[in-house]
Order: C-alpha cells, then sequence, then structure tokens
C-alpha cells in the first residue's frame, strides 16, 4: 500500500515538475528570439522582432489563458497576480509590434526570464 502511494506521488510529482519545466523551457524560448532581435537590430530588426514578438505573443496567450481558468490549481490571488502580468506582457507586446523600440524589448526579456526562472524553482 506505502508503495502504491509513493508510486503515484511520484508520478504526479513528474508530471508537475515536467510542465513546469516545459513552460519554463518555452518563456527562455521566447527571451532568446528576442534576444537575438536586439543582437540583430541593425541588420534584422524589423523581420526578427516581428517573428519574436509573435511567438511571445502567443505564449503567454496560452498561458494566461490557462492560468485564469477556473479549473487552475492554483490559489486565487497567484492566478489573478499572473493574469495581469499577461495583460501587461500581451499589451507590451502590442504597443512594440505598432512602435517597436529596442530598449522596451529588454521589459519581456527579463519578464520571461525571471518568471522561467521561478517555475524552476531558482
Amino acid at each position: 500500500m506505502h508503495n502504491l502511494a509513493a508510486s503515484a506521488y511520484q508520478t504526479t510529482s513528474q508530471k508537475t515538475v515536467g510542465g513546469r519545466e516545459l513552460e519554463a523551457q518555452l518563456l527562455l524560448k521566447a527571451a532568446a528570439k528576442l534576444q537575438l532581435t536586439l543582437e540583430q537590430w541593425e541588420t534584422e530588426a524589423p523581420e526578427s522582432l516581428s517573428d519574436a514578438l509573435t511567438y511571445n505573443r502567443r505564449l503567454w496567450t496560452i498561458l494566461a489563458t490557462s492560468v485564469t481558468s477556473e479549473d487552475n490549481p492554483l490559489p486565487v490571488e497567484i492566478r489573478q497576480n499572473l493574469g495581469s502580468l499577461g495583460a501587461f506582457i500581451l499589451n507590451h507586446t502590442l504597443n512594440l509590434m505598432m512602435r517597436p523600440e529596442r530598449d522596451r524589448i529588454k521589459t519581456l526579456i527579463s519578464i520571461n526570464r525571471n518568471i522561467a526562472q521561478g517555475l524552476r524553482g531558482g
């Protein structure tokens, strides 16, 4: 009986850690795309920026929708905070799509990296 409970806990924790790790990897991928845009700003900014911002927008749309879902197991306060952060990021991303500014991209990179680090328990 004890072994079954331990096995069930281990399976559940692996799925949770796996999901968090996947989210962290996706956020880091978005941050890397945005960072590459900064590095190529003088030569390829319009095309790479559009691609990076579109990827970031899609990722945060999915994350914000998932975290604010009624069936999400996170506490309400955390869900609300992450939902607000998602709304900020989507708004910031859309503003950058309309008026690209190199320094404002750093905000998205920083947020993505910090959330990824938190998901990894860092």
